[in-house]
């Protein structure tokens, strides 16, 4: 299984706190927490991760280098502007996988289904539990969500019958909060989800890409995950994760 671990985030929020950091290496327990995550796939058995980089590009690739170090391959996807979470795959896809992707939707393409993480939050679930799930469900896609006391900064989910998303609201207005299930950053993906997203365009999956498919009618699932997510989003969170 590929897997993207998406690292280009600028993280504005925390810059003051952290100076000229890449938000991915920020350390929380010991180690930059894109450590602890090309580590968390690397257990489950997945040796193919793609990088994305744009803020201080130098600082992710000359610590990680090929990832031989970590028993693992590594490639790097470099974007002068940053394309948002879909557009850096669907870069990356047509830069390394050699798929021939159309607009949506795009059907029986010749490769398996992906993982893609958020590279700034440190996971603690079980892996294997979210992609056996999605072999199970044969959605076109699997997102892992969590239960939240406070989703307002959160891409909220709304769970259907079969845990299928019947909604995905990014950052929500008090008005449009649906659910207390957020969006871990987890995505198990069929290929066939590339073909909702046009080449070189800068999309988010929460904000485009998952709310078109629902319109659309795509089989979308939600696994409701048990164990602790770590953000690092601002300088509060960041200061109760160290």
């Amino acid at each position: 299984m590929k897997t993207i671990i998406l690292s280009a985030g600028k993280g504005e929020r925390i810059r003051k706190v952290v100076g000229n950091i890449p938000k991915p290496m920020i350390k929380v327990k010991w180690k930059p927490v894109l450590e602890h995550n090309v580590e968390w796939v690397r257990n489950y058995g997945i040796r193919d991760i793609y990088i994305n980089l744009h803020h201080l590009p130098n600082a992710i690739r000359s610590y990680f280098g090929d990832g031989s170090r970590w028993g693992v391959k590594i490639t790097y996807s470099y974007e002068p502007e940053l394309l948002g979470t879909a557009g850096a795959v669907r870069k990356i896809a047509d830069e390394y996988w050699q798929l021939k992707v159309n607009s949506y939707p795009c059907k029986n393409l010749s490769d398996n289904a992906f993982l893609v993480i958020y590279g700034d939050n440190l996971f603690e679930y079980e892996l294997g539990e979210i992609v056996n799930f999605h072999d199970r469900k044969k959605g076109i896609a699997t997102i892992a969500v969590y239960e939240k006391d406070d989703v307002r900064q959160s891409g909220v989910v709304l769970l259907g019958r079969d845990n299928k998303v019947t909604r995905f609201v990014e950052k929500p207005k008090p008005e449009e909060v649906v659910s207390n299930l957020v969006n871990t950053g987890i995505y198990v993906l069929e290929p066939e989800v590339l073909g909702y997203i046009p080449s070189g365009k800068t999309l988010d999956f929460g904000k485009d890409v998952f709310p078109e498919m629902i319109q659309r009618g795509e089989s979308i699932l939600g696994i409701i995950v048990k164990g602790n997510l770590i953000a690092i989003d601002t300088p509060e969170l960041l200061e109760k994760a160290l």
